[in-house]
């Protein structure tokens, strides 16, 4: 009996999903055994029916880079907003599962294999930081689960071509890297630098980026100093860098040891280099415990709008965006960028998947590796998502910044880092 009604209940689950109806059981090294009908024959449909998307996230809500934890709070906004006013996307309600992997990959393995034979999730939306989305793409690849729009500038989820169901978002680390480069070699083309950097891969290919950058210049990297995320403090790095009379230092940190090198630099008043801070740790909850005395002439870049900026307060998007937080994460404070970071990349999934030719997780596969000047009204003007063939970076566009006053200052062009440097690694 129980055989005889699993396998009616499988038969009547199929039938629905050819219908566009919710799918149950997954298994075997599809992750979902429903599948779509007509064009969209034999693809996936876990998680997705008429009326709903089932999505899930990881983030470190907890641990060294628990500061992350506020960018899923921006996309339940975002999808909420969704859901209750616009009829969800494309007619079918959000539902965001969140987990916390405490920035330990071990954990977002875990958490991944929850999601998708536990939840049942159509599609991981952002996995965050680059050991997390590592130790999780193999899994998520052969499970043929998305995993889109991952919360880290790592170069390889651009350039790999053996995990064709994980791409990023934000703009990689060696295009961030190109753009310190190029502005030092504009405004300190004899600059000496010193670079603090995370031990791991997000670290390293920042790192790596900016001295291949540096290739025919006269900027000199003269002393680096690593930390790992375990590590209390990064003062002793800090100490040590300082003795190398460096005129610049390049920050590439997370946010915690983001805040103690900004620290350390305002502490030591005999050192007095330009500090550039890469963008995952520019965010003004980073700047703020330093005191923003102490930071003044810190330069990022940036590509999505900043909350804080008072050039967005007539901004429709950036006016709808702190409406929606307040009514839909109240207590939420709006100017946390991170925040804005989170509605931004909602958003940018909204645009991919309402472009799939099939609701299906093929077609949200193919639909964010097709993109043509997608426009997300969150992102600086002049930055689109654009993707096809053999380019995997939805956004490759950038634009420097300094702090001034309580904010960051936008100066310069948008920097379209695909025209001014060429292909990556070219």
């Amino acid at each position: 009996m129980r055989v005889s009604a699993i396998g009616c209940t499988a038969l009547l689950l199929l039938a629905v999903a050819a219908c566009g109806g919710r799918d149950a059981a997954t298994g075997g090294n599809t992750g979902g055994t429903a599948a779509a009908g007509g064009q969209c024959a034999g693809q996936q449909t876990t998680g997705i029916t008429d009326t709903s998307i089932k999505l899930g996230g990881i983030y470190p809500l907890s641990g060294p880079a628990s500061a992350y934890g506020d960018i899923p709070k921006g996309i339940k906004a975002y999808f909420d907003y969704v859901n209750a006013e616009k009829g969800g996307i494309g007619g079918r309600k959000v539902e965001f599962v969140v987990r916390d992997d405490g920035y330990q990959p071990p954990k977002a393995v875990e958490e991944a294999r929850r999601l998708v034979e536990q939840e049942q999730v159509f599609a991981l939306f952002q996995t965050l930081g680059t050991p997390s989305t590592a130790a999780t793409w193999d899994y998520t690849n052969q499970r043929k689960v998305p995993q889109v729009f991952v919360a880290t500038g790592a170069s390889i989820w651009g350039t790999d071509t053996a995990h064709p169901w994980t791409i990023g978002w934000q703009p990689n680390y060696i295009s961030e890297a190109r753009v310190y480069a190029a502005y030092l070699k504009r405004e300190k083309p004899e600059a000496k630098v010193a670079v603090l950097y995370q031990n791991d891969d997000f670290g390293k290919d920042l790192l790596g980026g900016f001295k291949r950058a540096l290739e025919g210049t006269q900027v000199q990297v003269v002393a680096e100093q690593s930390y790992e995320v375990s590590d209390p403090s990064v003062d002793p790095q800090m100490r040590n860098l300082a003795e190398s009379k460096a005129d610049v230092f390049l920050n590439i940190t997370t946010p915690k040891f983001g805040s103690q090198a900004l620290a350390a630099d305002a502490k030591n008043t005999k050192w007095n280099p330009l500090h550039i801070v890469n963008n995952v740790a520019a965010s003004i909850t980073v700047l703020k415990p330093v005191g923003f005395e102490n930071v003044q002439g810190v330069v990022s870049a940036t590509y999505y709008k900043d909350p804080n900026d008072p050039t967005w307060a007539n901004d429709a998007e950036m006016q709808l965006y702190k409406q929606k937080m307040q009514q839909y994460a109240p207590g939420a404070d709006v100017n946390v960028p991170y925040h804005t970071f989170g509605w931004a990349a909602a958003s940018s999934f909204h645009k991919a998947m309402e472009a799939a030719t099939c609701p299906t997780r093929e077609g949200l596969r193919d639909s964010v590796r097709n993109l043509k000047g997608v426009k997300v009204d969150m992102l600086l003007p002049g930055v689109t998502l654009d993707t096809g063939q053999g380019d995997g970076f939805p956004i490759e566009s950038m634009q420097l910044m300094t702090f001034k006053g309580e904010r960051w200052e936008l100066f310069g062009d948008v920097i379209d880092t695909r025209k001014e440097f060429g292909p990556l690694g070219g």
